[in-house]
């Protein structure tokens, strides 16, 4: 006896592209698709939620020009005016389409109920908005002027103009389109039997409002994507600035820093050589300090070299330091800078790296005066003391500011000197003069030779 067994077979699946030619396609379709999803995202996606008007800022020149007793109070001025928009539009209602019977009541709440409702949830007050045009003319017979009253007219064109205002200008544009829509099919629908609709006004007034504070808000958020870009761009320039500043500071520091290791493994190599039948121990010491000496110098140049630009050389004469400061200002009053040095205290040979560090902030503090003070008088301090060295360029202000061009590099320069000082732990200060003129004052610690032997 043979056992069969069936195997159901399954429905052949279609392939995943089978249904591909029934998506839409058309560019058409695609943007209706998107407009009414920009439609329903606007004017129904939490379309009740509670948004209240917030205060206007204290900082605001309106308000700061106020009274202090009165500022308090001058922040809530956006509220007063829509509450007193909502008041004007009753009152004109009341005046113009006295209320029949028994509808005074709603006329009142149907008029000033959407405008105040702009204050706490601005998308709900123009959907009530148009439920209270069509409520607010029942009462009234005939209607001589529909789908709006008087007042409800001025009240539908404020709640338009409030939520525009708290929105952005698509929302705008969707609620007069929704508009349209609605003052057109009420006259379609209910035209018979009436006259003198108000429709376009209602579309020519609203669309002149709107595009106001559309063109207004567009125009704001302009003016905040230019502000962030330039402070975004000012900061990538002062960060570029510090980063170039830094690579200049340490191919110099390690120019200085290879030149003594290069003289401190020639020293070594050349000691046993100025003695006469030096012992073993003196000379292994000496080969030692020369192996180390050589080993530091490229670990130096392979961990420091990546600064160095491809077409960077290094300077062949030693770096400059305080002693061809006289050079700098020889330089400098060829230039047509008046400039007088003064030094106090025992003058003295401070590390390298302090001398190059204040010659270089001499020097940018002298080619700032060159470039914002032209033809001014200049003076340069230099104070040795027992923890360091003191520092100070002051110019005075220029002969003829008119003649003054703007600097596009201007600001670098303090960049640059602030980094050398924080590199030392320094400290430094820069500012304008009460005379008009601006000074530098920077202050480089650095070990007495006293406390370097130490």
């Amino acid at each position: 006896m043979t056992e069969t067994t069936h195997t159901q077979a399954m429905p052949p699946q279609p392939p995943d592209d089978a249904f591909e030619p029934y998506k839409p396609r058309s560019p058409e379709v695609r943007a209706a698709m998107d407009a009414l999803g920009r439609l329903r995202q606007d004017l129904f996606h939490d379309a009740f939620a509670y948004r209240p008007l917030p205060p206007m800022s204290p900082d605001r020149p309106f308000v700061r020009r106020l009274p202090v007793r009165w500022r308090e109070y001058a922040v809530w001025t956006p509220h007063l005016v829509v509450t007193a928009a909502g008041g004007i539009a009753l009152l004109v209602g009341v005046a113009g389409d006295p209320p029949g019977p028994g509808g005074g009541l709603l006329a009142t709440l149907v008029v000033l109920a959407p405008v105040l409702m702009t204050l706490a949830r601005p998308v709900a007050a123009f959907w009530l908005s148009l439920v209270a045009s069509w409520i607010g003319i029942l009462p009234n017979e005939p209607w001589d002027n529909w789908p709006w009253t008087t007042g409800g007219f001025l009240s539908h064109l404020v709640v338009l103009t409030v939520v525009a205002i708290r929105t952005r200008p698509r929302t705008a544009a969707w609620m007069w389109a929704i508009t349209a829509f609605y003052g057109f099919g009420f006259v379609s629908v209910l035209g018979g039997g009436h006259y003198d609709n108000d429709v376009g006004s209602m579309l020519v007034v609203s669309a002149i409002a709107l595009l106001t504070v559309s063109v207004r808000q567009i125009r704001r958020e302009a003016e905040r994507t230019v502000t962030a870009q330039q402070s975004e761009t000012a900061q990538e320039r002062s960060r570029r600035t510090l980063l170039e500043e830094r690579t200049t500071i340490a191919r110099e520091l390690h120019d200085v820093v290879a030149h003594h290791m290069s003289v401190v493994a020639i020293q070594a190599e050349a000691a046993p050589y100025r003695v006469d039948n030096p012992p073993p121990e003196l000379e292994k010491a000496f080969v030692t300090i020369r192996e180390n000496a050589v080993a530091a110098l490229t670990e130096l140049r392979r961990v420091l070299g990546v600064v160095r630009a491809a077409d960077y050389e290094a300077p062949d004469a030693p770096q400059p330091t305080l002693a061809d400061l006289d050079a700098l200002l020889a330089n400098v009053r060829e230039a047509g800078l008046t400039v007088d040095k003064g030094v106090t205290g025992a003058v003295r040979e401070l590390p390298q790296g302090v001398e190059l560090s204040a010659y270089r902030i001499v020097q940018e503090a002298l080619s700032n005066s060159l470039r914002h003070a032209p033809g001014a008088q200049a003076r340069v301090e230099i104070g040795y003391v027992i923890g360091g060295l003191g520092l100070r360029v002051v110019n005075g202000p220029p002969p003829r500011p008119a003649l003054l061009k703007p600097s596009p590099g201007a600001g670098h320069g303090i960049t640059g000197m602030r980094e050398r000082v924080s590199m030392l732990n320094g400290a430094m200060t820069a500012a304008p003069t009460a005379e008009g003129g601006y000074e530098v004052t920077v202050f480089l610690p650095a070990a007495t030779p006293a406390e370097g032997d130490a």
